[in-house]
């Protein structure tokens, strides 16, 4: 399988996809490039896909909304990833904030951090909808004080699964993970 070069916005992802992907997609090569922030990662996108002389590299742009209008947001990403002349970039959008990603999944939070009055926060109207919670990194702090991003993101990659988590920006990302693994493979088979 050819690689493929994840461009993300900070460590605290790079972090949690190098955990996460060995784990749900063990076939995959990768590498894993994180920025200093979005301005970083948006500047750094059309230099980076234009200058990369890997043959057959495929690119994937994952980036926090941030309460942002995300269908702007992507078609803003899509465009540059065009431009560059990449055009089969995938652009994947975190609503709102990698910790809804956490949220979404109780119970892999609690495993990972051993916070058991985090296993009922799925029933609560408040948190039934991780991608909808406003500032999810705050709602997280308040949940495990001793969160740290860049660790967390470690200890989550651990935990995650793919069928128990209810975040919808979550399962986007792996179902495109999913549609790019297999063109990959299409592609290379005889």
């Amino acid at each position: 399988m050819n690689r493929v070069v994840f461009l993300v916005e900070e460590a605290s992802m790079r972090n949690l996809l190098s955990g996460l992907l060995p784990r749900l997609y063990p076939d995959l090569t990768f590498i894993c490039l994180a920025h200093e922030g979005k301005s970083d990662l948006e500047k750094s996108i059309p230099r980076k896909l234009r200058a990369w002389r890997e043959p057959d590299v495929r690119f994937v742009i994952l980036r926090d909304n941030d309460g942002g209008d995300c269908v702007r947001l992507k078609r803003r990403l899509l465009q540059s990833c065009r431009l560059a002349g990449r055009p089969d970039a995938l652009v994947r959008i975190v609503c709102q904030e990698l910790e809804a990603w956490y949220l979404g999944e109780p119970d892999a939070l609690a495993e990972a951090f051993g916070s058991k009055k985090s296993r009922g926060i799925g029933c609560k109207a408040r948190f039934r909808d991780p991608d909808g919670v406003q500032q999810p990194s705050d709602a997280f702090k308040k949940l495990v004080p001793r969160f740290h991003k860049v660790s967390g993101a470690q200890d989550m990659a651990a935990t995650l699964s793919r069928e128990r988590n209810r975040s919808k920006s979550f399962q986007v990302f792996l179902s495109g993970l999913d549609k790019l693994c297999a063109d990959i493979r299409d592609r290379d088979s005889p």
